[in-house]
């Protein structure tokens, strides 16, 4: 079974814990939302520089831009989703 965003920030939430030698006890969520929020922005920066990529290499030929472009809307979506999971 494959880990959603949350379960992945935990399970890294946990091994910082550990490594820095502090309790798992001690502010889990704060941490988990921080590690969390960090990746979000980095596939939010990841799939805007996907986009642009995409569309400086394909301004040429509508028919594969509109392919990539949407493409790139699925991430986004998969983005918002985990966004709206966290409220």
């Amino acid at each position: 079974m494959s880990k959603n965003l949350r379960e992945r920030a935990e399970e890294t939430a946990t091994e910082i814990q550990t490594l820095l030698g502090i309790s798992t006890d001690d502010h889990p969520k704060e941490v988990a939302d921080a590690v969390e929020s960090s990746i979000i922005r980095a596939l939010i920066a990841e799939r805007d520089r996907c986009a642009e990529i995409a569309r400086h290499c394909y301004e040429h030929d509508e028919r594969k831009a509109q392919k990539v472009a949407d493409e790139i809307a699925k991430v986004r979506s998969v983005i918002v989703a985990n966004l709206s999971a966290m409220r």
